[in-house]
C-alpha cells in the first residue's frame, strides 16, 4: 500500500511538473490566470517576462523528468506481488529524491520573485 501512494506521489509531481512547464513554454507565466503571480517589474519588462516563461519551462521540465525515474523501480516492486519490496533505507532515498525534485521545481519561482531587484546576466 504504502509503495502505491509513494507511486502516485511521484506521477502527481510529475504531472505538476508538465502543466506548468506548458505555462512556461505557452509564454503565460506572468498571466495571472494562467500563469502564477510575479513581480509588477516582472511583468513590466518585456526581457525579465521571456527570462521567467524560459526558467519556468526548463526547470518544471527537469522536475517532470526526474520525478519519472523513481516510477520504473517502485512499478517493479508492485508488480513483483509481493517478491521484491523496499528496505528503509531505499524508502529515505526515495524521501531525499522527491525533496529533490521539489527543490528543482520550486527554484524557478523563487529566481522570479528576485528577477526584478537584480540585474541578472
Amino acid at each position: 500500500m504504502a509503495y502505491m501512494f509513494i507511486f502516485g506521489c511521484f506521477s502527481l509531481m510529475g504531472v505538476v511538473g508538465v502543466l506548468a512547464a506548458r505555462v512556461g513554454y505557452r509564454g503565460e507565466v506572468c498571466d495571472r490566470s494562467v500563469g502564477y503571480d510575479v513581480p509588477a517589474e516582472v511583468k513590466a519588462d518585456t526581457v525579465l517576462r521571456e527570462r521567467a516563461n524560459r526558467l519556468v519551462a526548463f526547470w518544471c521540465t527537469g522536475a517532470a523528468v526526474l520525478s519519472v525515474a523513481p516510477l520504473v523501480p517502485l512499478g517493479a516492486v508492485m508488480l513483483s506481488d509481493g517478491g521484491k519490496s523496499v528496505s528503509t533505507r531505499g524508502l529515505v532515498v526515495f524521501a531525499l529524491y522527491a525533496m529533490a525534485v521539489v527543490s528543482v521545481g520550486s527554484y524557478p519561482f523563487e529566481k522570479i520573485k528576485h528577477l526584478g531587484t537584480h540585474t541578472d546576466p
